[in-house]
């Protein structure tokens, strides 16, 4: 694999290749408005030291099918750690932003930085389909298993209008990291900036200005991981930060170390 194929917000992703195999599925048509993607995280590190994964998580909440049993993450504000040791794998359901709210019992943000049970969310039978699909090794298969359990709990999901208007609303603060304010996106949208919180709490689970900045932070790391000379004032000014000064404040408190740093390896 190649650092290309671990996806937008794996840190050290050069290293991540060569320590595990991340492999992508698309859902069933019928929970396309709801799931963004599948994704199946392979390793094995017999014989070989542990590794510890840090990733700067989107604004998605996962159900991810994994040993002892299966959790439901909010979105993980901070930088999300995981340490693979020996031989495993892992299926994880990445929610469209805002495509959660109608599976939950109230606004996604009581879910931010935890990892629940999933059977606390969904019942029993998660426990019994994590067994099932951590069973496999065709990707296929793995999928197949998945949309066959969210497509029963497609009825709890009522059509709710919000829930594309959020995903679609998302899509465009992290596709544009350029989007710099919150009462920016609030005019741009004739919304409150107080409702367009409110929103978020509702069905993302992280305020929208936590959204901005990690996409900002995002496309930092990107650029710092193409091992390129990277001009960081003008990044700063290009991604709306006063100066270089606050990028580096804003990188070092995410991931641990300056951009610069972080950069050279």
């Amino acid at each position: 694999m190649t650092r290309h194929d671990m996806g937008r917000g794996v840190l050290r992703p050069d290293v991540a290749a060569t320590r595990l195999e991340l492999r992508r599925s698309e859902p069933a048509p019928g929970l396309a408005p709801y799931v963004e993607f599948y994704w199946n995280p392979r390793w094995d590190l017999r014989g070989k030291p542990d590794h510890e994964q840090k990733v700067l998580a989107h604004p998605n909440v996962h159900l991810v099918f994994e040993e002892p049993e299966p959790l439901v993450y909010g979105v993980q504000r901070d930088v999300f750690r995981r340490v693979l040791h020996g031989r495993g794998q892992a299926f994880g359901v990445k929610f469209r932003p805002g495509a959660f709210r109608p599976f939950a019992d109230g606004p996604v943000a009581a879910l931010a930085d935890r990892a629940v049970p999933a059977a606390d969310v969904f019942g029993p039978a998660a426990r019994e389909v994590n067994a099932r699909i951590l069973g496999l090794d065709d990707l296929a298969e793995m999928a197949g298993l998945a949309d066959a359990y969210l497509l029963d709990l497609l009825p709890r999901a009522a059509a709710d209008p919000q829930v594309p208007q959020v995903a679609a609303l998302v899509e465009r603060i992290t596709a544009s990291p350029q989007l710099f304010r919150v009462d920016e996106l609030a005019r741009d949208l004739d919304l409150p900036v107080r409702q367009l919180q409110r929103l978020f709490a509702e069905y993302v689970g992280a305020s929208p200005k936590w959204v901005l900045r990690r996409a900002r932070l995002h496309e930092v790391a990107a650029r710092a991981d193409e091992g390129a000379d990277i001009d960081w004032a003008q990044l700063a000014a290009d991604l709306g930060y006063a100066d270089q000064a606050h990028l580096t404040r804003d990188f070092t408190a995410a991931v641990g170390s300056p951009p610069g740093r972080y950069a050279a390896g």
